[in-house]
């Protein structure tokens, strides 16, 4: 009884710790200094070793002038830990603070000294002279340590603090410094190098890196460079050349055909057909030469069948395409390796073939023979996809009910009950889409979480809860039927929709909604009018910039009108710099006016 009694109280001991450091904590955020020293000054004292509270209470000090106390401070914790020597930069600093820069350099002075004596304290101190700005000696401290002992690894710290110095070119070359001494530390430089480029391959970070790993590849012949050349090649969509390296690479050195096979994934999904075509035929060519796993010569397969069906213009003969698709479900049969390809399958039939009832009993009878509640679900997925494509409303919802309880928890769940809202949104019982939709905004899937706000957002934009909400519900009819692919009734749809609720809410998701399925058709004129008419009236819309990134791909791609494409792009850049398609539009203006590497 004694013994619980002392964890209770060690446990709300621990408690209220946790709750004083949270609030001295959200006072130093808000620069309340006074306030937070008042709640760090306790934390320190009952737990000294931590560095976090005694850097924290030191600033706050420092913040309000009460240098004396930070001396006092500093000078306890070199009595108490005397081997911590990075503490006479923060002595040097607060000296440096009053102005007294003579001292405050004797005390640096002295902490590089301790570097000379011990190299491995240049990570301590470099890391203490670049917390309180102090680059250049920073740069020291690790410059001295690697001139003592060669084995120690401070590109990474250097190359960190020439990046905040601004001194790009030195940062780059001491990352692939890095690589070059150990490719294990390749991913790690990866990580370190993405925030610095961008999708624009007219960054000039972008072209930067580019040269320096170029001069590397022509004087030091490694394979490192052209795996980094392709991964900087794929940031900046340019597929075709991250492929020409990975072809290189492999016919150089056969072995693994995953970058390619990632190469093929990735430029399906930016509709780069060429580029994904090239990259599984090569995967497929090379089965004699290295063992293929069998999953991916099948994934190959069916994406060579997408890729050919997504090429064919609308109405062309598919025969062909079900044909081979008959043709790889026999040779490969049933198992949990082979689910995509009867998932490709079923998509293909509905969306493509027209035959939606073959795409359900063809899941039907796969889903006999799952073997996990996780293939069922995905099953099970699919076909509901297909009932609401189908307008079977109510058997879709039993079925991504039925995903949810089953599988609880998962992402596969969350994007069940996505899809409840969507479809109850089509049904137009906008309340229940809403209360589904609240509890996904958070979802550890960012897509789905996205999707969600996007979704409740339209329905809370436009319902009105004293009415019928009759224009909101024949814009999601006309969704749906854009879901179906029926464009043309989709576009008739929404010119009611544009007639009899004009100037109200939902006008401007109408016309932004209209102009995507008059792409679908082909009438790029009639896309371009909407949405000019979208900007002229709707100057506050949520969807101006998508509008004016969706014109000037239209003037750009369709409406050969390359000066108003690159007026769009530009209207992007400096109207809207915090917009999704600010890569792209950036990219797409340099292209235009001409840029050259």
């Amino acid at each position: 009884m004694k013994f619980a009694i002392i964890v209770i109280c060690i446990l709300f001991s621990l408690k209220g710790h946790a709750q004083s450091a949270e609030l001295a904590n959200a006072y130093f955020r808000k620069g309340e200094y006074e306030k937070a020293i008042l709640l760090y000054q306790p934390l320190f004292e009952s737990n000294p070793i931590r560095q976090d509270y005694f850097k924290s209470l030191l600033t706050c000090y420092q913040q309000v002038d009460s240098f004396t106390d930070a001396q006092t401070l500093i000078e306890g914790q070199i009595q108490r830990f005397p081997e911590q020597v990075y503490l006479f930069v923060e002595l040097g600093y607060n000296y440096q603070l009053q102005g007294n820069l003579k001292l405050a350099e004797q005390y640096y002075e002295q902490s590089l000294n301790y570097v000379k004596q011990r190299p491995n304290y240049g990570f301590m101190i470099g890391r203490s002279f670049r917390q309180n700005h102090l680059l250049d000696q920073a740069l020291q401290s690790y410059q001295i340590a690697k001139e003592l002992n060669p084995k120690l690894n401070t590109e990474i710290s250097e190359a960190q603090i020439y990046g905040e110095k601004g001194d790009l070119d030195k940062m780059f070359d001491l990352y692939l410094d890095l690589v070059d001494k150990n490719e294990n530390y390749f991913s790690t430089v990866q990580r370190y190098v993405a925030s610095f480029i961008s999708g624009d391959k007219y960054d000039p970070n972008n072209i930067l890196f580019k040269k320096l790993l170029l001069k590397r590849a022509q004087t030091n012949q490694k394979d490192a460079w052209n795996i980094l050349l392709s991964w900087l090649f794929m940031q900046q969509q340019e597929y075709k050349k991250a492929l020409t390296q990975e072809k290189s690479l492999f016919n150089r050195k056969p072995g693994s055909l995953e970058r390619i096979q990632e190469i093929g994934y990735i430029s399906f999904e930016n509709k780069d057909y060429e580029t994904s075509a090239n990259a599984f035929e090569f995967m497929l060519s090379k089965e004699e030469e290295v063992i293929i796993d069998a999953q991916a010569t099948l994934f190959a397969e069916i994406y060579l069948l997408k890729i050919e069906n997504n090429t064919l213009k609308k109405g062309e003969n598919r025969e062909r395409i079900d044909g081979k698709f008959e043709e790889l479900i026999h040779e490969y049969g049933y198992r949990e390796e082979t689910l995509e390809l009867h998932l490709a399958y079923a998509d293909f039939l509905t969306f493509d073939f027209n035959k939606p009832e073959k795409a359900i009993q063809h899941l039907e009878k796969i889903s006999e023979r799952a073997e996990t509640p996780f293939q069922k679900g995905l099953i099970d997925m699919k076909t509901a996809d297909i009932l609401v494509f189908t307008n079977q409303f109510n058997q879709a919802l039993i079925k991504y009910t039925k995903i949810q309880y089953d599988l609880k928890n998962s992402e596969l769940a969350q994007e069940a009950r996505f899809k409840v809202a969507r479809t109850s949104y089509f049904k137009g019982d906008f309340q229940w889409a809403q209360n589904q939709l609240k509890v996904l905004k958070s979802s550890t899937s960012q897509l789905i979480a996205n999707d969600a706000l996007g979704l409740s957002l339209k329905i809370g934009n436009n319902i009105d809860k004293d009415s019928l909400n009759e224009g909101l519900q024949i814009y999601a009819r006309a969704e749906l039927l854009g879901f179906q692919q029926k464009y043309k009734q989709a576009i008739d749809t929404l010119s009611y929709v544009l007639t009899q609720f004009k100037g109200q809410q939902i006008e401007d998701d109408a016309l932004f909604s209209q102009a995507v399925y008059y792409q679908n058709t082909g009438d790029y004129k009639a896309a371009e009018l909407n949405l000019l008419s979208l900007l002229d009236f709707h100057p506050e819309s949520l969807l101006i910039d998508d509008s004016i990134f969706t014109l000037g791909e239209l003037y750009r791609d369709h409406l050969n009108e390359p000066e108003k494409a690159k007026s769009m792009f530009e209207r992007i850049i400096f109207e809207f710099p915090s917009s999704i398609y600010l890569v792209d539009a950036r990219a797409s203006f340099r292209k235009l006016r001409g840029d050259e590497l």
